[in-house]
This record gives C-alpha cells, structure tokens and sequence, in this order.
C-alpha cells in the first residue's frame, strides 16, 4: 500500500451539535468492524439515488486492504448517528501523465434521510482541506485538480459541487445490451487465437491490458495494490474472459464478470463485458468486436440475460459507436467533475465547522 507521507495523526473524533443533527459522530475508520456498516449505507444510498451497485464488507475489506495511495487511517472519515453508521468520506490521489497532472479524489456517500442538513457540505470541506494537505508535500510544478464523480441521478450531490465552483470535464454511459439473444457469430482475424487465462498469464494481462489503455483520456497507471485487488475481487473470474492471443502475445481481451452480490441485490442475471482492449499492433482489424460477441456467448451460457459496461463518452477509438452497434444503449450518464486545487476552500474539518454544520 502506498501510504501518505505526512505524519499526522489518525482522525480525532468530534461530537457534532449541528442544529438538527444531534449526536452525530465524525471519526476514522475503525477496520474491519466498520466494514459491514459502510456496505449497508452505500447500498442503501445507490439504491435511493437510482444506481444499481452494491457491496459486501468482505468486498470493502479486500478494497482497503489493496488501496493505492490512500492511507485509510488518514483518509477515510466515518459519520456515525447513535443508531448507526450514517455516512462517509474517502480521498486518494493519483498521477495522469498524459496530461502531466495529479489528481486528488474524493468519494461521499450519506444516507438519504441525513441529506439537506449541512452534512455533505461538511464533508466535502473535510476532502478538500485533507486533500490540500497530501498535495502540500507533492512537488508544486505539477498541475493539480480535485475530482468527483456524480450519477445523472444525484442531483444534490451534484448541485453542491457546483455550488463549489466543480465543471464537468468528461462525461461516461453505463449501458445495457437487453438480451443475450440474437448475437452474431464473428470472425478472429487472421493468425489470432482465443486461448484460456492460466494463473501463469494473469501478470501479462493485466499489463497488457494496463498498456492499452496509456493513450486514452484520463489514463492513470496501476500500481502493485491494484494488481492484487484485482487478483482478490469477488469478480474475478477467468473462466468468463476473453483472450486473443498472437504466439505468446496477448493481442486483445474482455476481461467479463458477473457480480453476483449485485444480481442478488436487484433481482437480475447481468454479466460485464468490461477491460475490452486491444493492442496498438493488432488495432483497426475488427478483434474488438468478435471478443465481445464471444463475452457475450460466454455470459449466456452461464444463465445471464443482459450484459453491461461503461464508457467514455468522447473515447478516440470510437468505442461508444461499437458498443451500439453490437446492441449495447445509454441507461445512465456519469459526469466527471474537476477543479483547480488552489480553488479549493482551505479549511478543514475544524471542531466549528463539524459543530455548526455550515455550508462551505
């Protein structure tokens, strides 16, 4: 894990007596006991704002225990009411060398019946001031933005942080292919074979697969933790993945998966047709397309009726376009949001600003 390198201390607990919210409680995260009190709120939070994700505390400590420059006792910051966890916040940072960039992230979740009490505002102060400070000992030549990720659904969420002067700098769809039915058989090109993923070939995909995706927006390398969350993922599954392989080449994948936690959750048979890639020697040759059609056979044979995945709306190698031809449509719009970093408020989570709950 890629730990900060500033020496504060863990985050104190404070009592709030924020008018209309007594007794609420902002402290760390106390692992792995929080575990499934986080997993409960952000489902019930995906569920109110219309996002069909869901998690397990299993699935939350594989997660934190595989994070890539976030210190948790640092980073993490828990909102808990007398009956419960009601809320948290989570910050990280990450490096986009095509843009020569750092990029300093922030993720809140608040249950629905704590919202429109100054809460969220709080905690977005609490990510900006902490997030200002891991910055402080980056090197001050590189550019450096703030970045949230709010659903079309989340329109509070979304509305505070443009109160707090956040654009939107690239918007992405999750979209649905319906059925599983009716889908076309398609060619390999030549010289390429579909082979299975054995344990031995699992560091070479994901390089392979990391590589890829180095000339697309937004691109942040992987680091050792990302590889052995990945490895480590309820999700992991390389019976469903599709791999074309040149000699001992990976020339393209789609790396698919079905999250039975939130098929459960929902009611539904979905699979992911996601990590659809192909390397720049084997590009403009149609591999994209016979890899997911070959997912998509693949997923239904194991009893899915749908399959999912996101993308970048603006993706150079014209994959929305792809995607809808093989049948896939837009059901949810994501926008990712982005500002200076030296816009940033520069207060913190003060022992005022937890008790007031006073807007930012």
């Amino acid at each position: 894990m890629t730990r900060s390198t500033l020496h504060d201390t863990a985050i104190p607990t404070i009592t709030s007596q924020a008018s209309g919210t007594p007794g609420l409680i902002f402290r760390g995260l106390r692992a792995p006991q929080d575990f499934a009190g986080l997993a409960s709120v952000y489902n019930r939070c995906m569920a109110a704002d219309g996002i069909e994700r869901a998690v397990t505390a299993h699935e939350l400590a594989v997660f934190y225990e595989h994070i890539e420059n976030c210190d948790p006792a640092h980073d993490v910051l828990v909102v808990e009411a007398p009956d419960g966890l009601i809320g948290y916040l989570r910050t990280q940072w990450r490096e986009e060398p095509l843009s020569s960039m750092r990029v300093y992230m922030h993720t809140a979740v608040l249950a629905p019946e704590w919202r429109r009490k100054g809460i969220g505002s709080v905690l977005l102060s609490r990510a900006e001031a902490r997030l200002q400070r891991v910055a402080a000992g980056h090197p001050p030549e590189i550019a450096k933005v703030l970045q949230a990720y709010v659903a079309d659904k989340q329109t509070e969420a979304g509305a505070l942080l443009a109160r707090h002067a956040y654009q939107a700098a690239r918007y992405s769809y999750l979209m649905i292919r319906p059925t599983l039915d009716d889908v076309p058989e398609l060619p390999l090109p030549d010289g390429l074979e579909i082979r299975p993923a054995l344990p031995e070939h699992y560091r070479r995909i994901w390089e392979a697969d990391d590589e890829a995706f180095r000339d697309h927006w937004g691109y942040m390398p992987m680091g050792e933790e990302d590889y052995l969350r990945w490895l480590n993922e309820s999700t992991f599954d390389p019976s469903l993945w599709r791999l074309a392989w040149d000699g001992d080449q990976v020339a393209g994948m789609v790396l698919a998966f079905v999250n039975a936690t939130e098929n459960a959750e929902y009611n539904r048979r979905r699979g992911y047709t996601e990590d659809i890639c192909v390397r720049r020697p084997w590009r403009r040759r149609g591999l994209a397309r016979a890899l997911i059609a070959r997912s998509l056979r693949g997923l239904r044979a194991r009893g899915m009726t749908e399959a999912a995945l996101g993308v970048d709306t603006e993706n150079i190698s014209g994959a929305l376009r792809l995607y809808e031809s093989l049948g896939y449509r837009p059901v949810q719009r994501w926008a990712l949001l982005r500002k200076p970093l030296d816009q940033a408020a520069s207060r913190g989570l003060s022992r005022e600003a937890v008790e007031s709950g006073a807007s930012t």
